[in-house]
């Protein structure tokens, strides 16, 4: 079955996988959706038995369908390999009786490795496939980890320049640290004068922009998306939520192989073929949950999906309302990747839960975009029975972090921790004893200082110091990724305000148009 790829706002003639991905955002600001949804051609049981690489290829060849086996396992190939410390690529941890998927074990110890590892791979073989011959330039704004492991994915890779924009005051120390060390001739970093929102609605305008587009073009460029808005960024996420099943089903083997970490999961702990399970996401633009979605439209057999926000809780009054509101105040938390009022992947969500309806969506994102708000219909909201929202303020998320250590010696990061909160909630409101999947989005040294202030620890040494202390205290080693930063030359200074054009003219600066 060949999958082609439409946008949410209109009714354009579909195009393939890899056009989808080159593209990164329709032109009319739509977002790109498969035509169908596929099923799993092979068993879970049978995927119990395959490595993290094998259960990808089989996910992602039912999403990326023209791409061929050899191109695909070429892609897979080059991405999860030793930049990953461990082999199992994305463990399980058991900690007293819930599992924590562990998605902070690549180059930028945070999960949107899982994706930007192969993003470059999978739109390099596009650009052949495609027979461009223009450079691809890779706008994306970020709220603290899509930057650092886009730059690292894309640095110095042939064809290609990468512009990031972050908010200056809005990310950890760590992660400004990570991005505005990073080498690499094709890349540019550069701080804006506001929030997320404000980055990711600037490069979405420019994405959209014609005459912008036309510009780039007559210099030899075309744009291209590595935030989670590009299919090319969703569907690698999808292969870990099949992965973490199988780990279960499969669990008394795969302990034997040594898959897991830690002692991972126990024969006793496996789920039986057919058992549900929960996932907790803790998200803020979406596109980790929608994942798990697709994932359970695949076939993984799933109860809940448990969208977990900190307080910048609009997608759980979304999910308890059915209306989606911006207007409110934006908050500053410890766990600044969630820290967003405008969830974008949502409008995938919102486009299938209108019956895939394209006239609908853009309705909805057109009250978005001139009110702040919409409100689903009924029936929209009656198939979003998977879903279950649920939020953690500060006081909350240094709790969970805190007891999480006291309890069972496990240390976590502050968007984990929001999770964990969420689920104990939800575990406590609802009595739902199905065995739960919590998904670990950041190691805690990406967060060290509010993570040890967490815990009653000093935390006002300099990063790198308080990284030993971290360690010390967790018993695990300092990440190559905080590391590595110590000495290292900052190369990106620039600063500019939040408009439009203020971004649109650093884009320009760095391409020299």
């Amino acid at each position: 079955m060949s999958i082609m790829y439409r946008s949410t706002r209109s009714e354009s003639t579909p195009i393939t996988a890899s056009q989808a991905i080159l593209k990164g955002l329709s032109d009319d600001g739509g977002l790109f959706v498969p035509t169908e949804l596929p099923k799993l051609d092979v068993s879970l049981e049978k995927l119990s038995g395959m490595t993290y690489r094998e259960v990808a290829y089989e996910v992602m060849k039912l999403f990326l369908t023209d791409y061929t086996e050899k191109e695909l396992k070429g892609c897979i190939a080059a991405a999860y390999d030793s930049k990953f410390d461990t082999p199992a690529i994305a463990p399980l941890r058991n900690v007293n009786g819930v599992e924590y998927m562990e998605l902070f074990h690549g180059a930028t110890i945070a999960f949107k490795d899982m994706a930007l590892s192969i993003l470059p791979h999978l739109m390099i073989t596009a650009a052949k496939k495609n027979h461009e011959d223009k450079q691809i330039v890779i706008l994306t704004a970020t709220s603290g980890d899509t930057g650092k492991a886009a730059l690292a994915g894309f640095a110095d890779v042939p064809g290609t320049k990468i512009i990031v924009f972050y908010p200056k005051d809005g990310v950890s120390s760590i992660q400004e640290r990570q991005m505005v060390t990073q080498k690499g001739e094709n890349t540019c970093v550069v701080g804006i004068r506001g929030n997320f929102d404000d980055a990711q609605s600037g490069v979405k305008k420019i994405f959209t922009d014609p005459a912008e587009k036309e510009k780039l073009a007559a210099a030899g460029y075309q744009f291209s998306s590595a935030n989670s808005i590009n299919i090319g960024r969703l569907v690698p996420q999808i292969a870990y939520y099949v992965w973490a099943y199988t780990r279960l089903l499969g669990a008394a083997e795969n302990e034997k192989k040594d898959i897991s970490v830690n002692g991972g999961v126990s024969a006793a702990e496996a789920v039986s073929a057919g058992e549900a399970v929960n996932f907790v996401v803790p998200t803020g633009n979406f596109g980790n949950i929608l994942a798990a979605y697709y994932a359970k439209e695949l076939g993984v057999p799933v109860h809940r999906l448990i969208c977990a926000s900190n307080s910048n809780k609009v997608l759980y009054d979304f999910f308890r309302t059915g209306e989606y509101d911006r207007n409110r105040e934006f908050v500053l938390t410890t766990s600044p990747s969630m820290d967003i009022l405008i969830s974008s992947n949502l409008e995938r969500l919102i486009y299938h839960i209108a019956g895939d309806s394209a006239e609908a969506d853009a309705g909805f994102m057109k009250k978005l975009s001139e009110e702040g708000k919409y409100q689903i219909t009924d029936e929209m909201r009656k198939r979003l029975g998977d879903f279950a929202g649920g939020y953690a303020d500060e006081e909350e998320t240094a709790e969970e972090i805190r007891e999480r250590y006291e309890k069972d010696g496990y240390v976590i990061d502050p968007h984990t921790a929001v999770a964990s909160a969420v689920y104990g909630k939800y575990r406590k409101e609802t009595g739902d004893a199905t065995r739960t999947v919590i998904v670990s989005t950041a190691s805690p040294f990406k967060f060290e200082t509010s993570v040890m202030k967490a815990l009653g620890k000093p935390h006002e040494l300099p990063d790198l110091e308080l990284a030993d202390a971290l360690s010390a205290v967790s018993g695990t080693p300092v990440p190559q990724a905080v590391a590595g930063l110590r000495g290292a030359e900052i190369r990106h200074k620039t600063v500019c305000d939040k408009d439009e054009k203020a971004i649109a003219a650093e884009v320009e600066k760095f391409l020299g148009i």
